[in-house]
């Protein structure tokens, strides 16, 4: 069944219109999406909120989306179940049976016959504990991880079940010469050079370590960018290593491995190129440049989740932002992401400057928001952008020419009245508007929602309306939440954020 409905103003026992007044304002009404997604992990809400105004009453529908597989949905960070008409507590067996429930269909949770602890490589496993005790240092000391057995180890970190060997756990910590047994599957990653000279290089298990291994051969030299009317360049590394990880990692976590293909990364002079079988699993690139996104399903569950407890991936959605946030910083283009190839997915990181002018605005404006960094660099590399964009860099002075031939202007704001429109109705980076608040929390104690609001609303860009600033808080205290950074301390109806601990 794809969705479940909850009905407001039916009579249950004679099936008969009743009517209801719930939330009748239809802004308070669909808020209810958002405060459920609020408080979810992972989040999740209302597919949709149908209305209907019937002769006998009005009636309102609540469609519910079907539960991922395999992954317990917490309500403010504890886990429930009906018992009867009562709700009471998610038994630890219970959360067990909805794990074990994509364990059938996830190729990574599978376990490997004849493989034994002894086919797990030690420094691999060293890298391991030292990661998960980072993960979890306010639980655990560093000591009592080591002090661990290592079948309890492993089995709390998600990579084996009930100390037997999954084929999450050979990719991720295998000896090399124990990767056959994954045999037809290659786990295998390849670096190749491509240019004036050419090499290549393959790595094996464990994938843990050797993520970093195959970054090494990547020729990582500095770079210098000139600012307009300046003397002093600007030196930054080709590729930052974050970056280049992240970017890995997803391709681990989110290969297919039943087509029976490696991990491929090509460095090209200016650029490089991860490939990985698959398609994107879960919606589109473009749904998580802003970080907003959370995915709901994994093809790899077992693996994505033994990567997270190892600080490899974030299971969150907040990978791809990063990458897109960490390259702005850095004045380069943005990544590219190509799905045209049936059944795979390519991943372009540039290593160098395509328009200096985009490079230089940058450089000069440092607040941009990303969705305009994101429309500039589409700019930049000749591709289309939608009119509302088109309308918003023109009046900031940040593009100029006639579609389609628009490019990145080399002067930003000249005329006074154009930085006055800019300031007004450009967005400041969520750092910015998180510090506010966090400030504010911090000389108070606590806050309502109503004040938050009232602390905010007038600091956003007036180029949103008030819904829309609306959902934009509700987003950051959602982001902040997650981060663990604020608490609320009051109820469902009635948020009260604290600083959290």
């Amino acid at each position: 069944m794809e969705s479940a409905w909850l009905i407001f103003g039916v009579n249950n026992k004679t099936r008969s219109i009743a009517g209801t007044r719930y939330r009748e304002a239809s802004e308070r009404l669909h808020g209810l999406k958002q405060q459920i997604a609020q408080c979810t992990e992972p989040s999740v809400t209302f597919r949709n909120i149908h209305v209907l105004q019937d002769p006998a009453g009005r009636v309102v529908l609540f469609e519910i989306p079907a539960a991922p597989c395999g992954i317990p949905i917490a309500w403010k960070g504890h886990y429930y179940a009906r018992a009867g008409e009562s709700l009471t507590s998610l038994g630890l067996d219970k959360q067990d049976e909805i794990r074990q429930q994509t364990i059938a269909e996830d190729w990574s949770a599978q376990l490997v016959p004849n493989a034994t602890l002894d086919d797990l490589d030690p420094a691999a496993l060293r890298k391991a504990r030292e990661a998960f005790a980072q993960k979890y240092a306010n639980r655990f000391t560093a000591e009592e991880v080591e002090s661990w057995p290592l079948t309890v180890f492993l089995d709390r970190a998600r990579i084996t079940q009930n100390g037997q060997i999954t084929r999450a756990a050979l990719l991720l910590l295998g000896k090399a010469e124990s990767a056959w047994k994954l045999s037809p599957h290659p786990a295998q990653m390849t670096w190749k050079l491509e240019g004036p000279e050419r090499a290549y290089e393959h790595f094996s298990p464990p994938l843990l370590l050797n993520t970093s291994q195959l970054y090494q051969r990547i020729r990582n030299i500095q770079l210098r960018l000139l600012p307009q009317d300046e003397l002093l360049p600007i030196e930054l590394s080709k590729y930052d290593q974050k970056i280049v990880l992240e970017a890995l990692h997803n391709c681990i976590a989110h290969q297919d491995y039943t087509r029976n293909a490696r991990v491929i990364v090509v460095e090209q002079p200016d650029r490089l190129i991860f490939e990985n079988e698959g398609i994107f699993f879960e919606g589109e690139p473009s749904d998580y440049m802003e970080g907003n996104r959370v995915p709901r399903r994994y093809r790899n569950p077992f693996l994505a989740q033994a990567m997270a407890e190892l600080n490899m991936i974030d299971t969150m959605g907040y990978g791809i932002h990063d990458m897109y946030a960490r390259q702005a910083k850095r004045y380069f283009p943005m990544p590219d992401y190509d799905l045209s190839e049936p059944g795979a997915v390519k991943l372009t990181i540039y290593g160098g400057v395509v328009d200096p002018a985009y490079s230089r605005l940058l450089i000069q404006k440092t607040d941009l928001p990303l969705a305009d960094i994101l429309a500039l660099d589409r700019v930049q590399k000749k591709l289309p952008i939608p009119d509302e964009a088109v309308t918003r860099l023109r009046r900031t002075g940040l593009i100029e020419g006639r579609k389609p031939n628009l490019y990145v202007s080399a002067k930003v704001a000249k005329a006074t009245s154009d930085k006055a429109d800019y300031i007004r109705t450009r967005a400041q980076d969520d750092e910015f508007y998180a510090k506010l608040l966090t400030d504010y929390l911090q000389k108070f104690g606590q806050a309502g929602r109503d004040e938050i609001d009232k602390l905010l609303m007038d600091k956003l860009s007036d180029g949103l309306s008030t819904e829309q600033k609306r959902n934009k808080i509700g987003n950051l205290l959602t982001k902040l939440r997650r981060h663990g950074r604020i608490h609320n301390a009051g109820s469902r109806g009635k948020p009260l954020w604290t600083l959290a601990e």
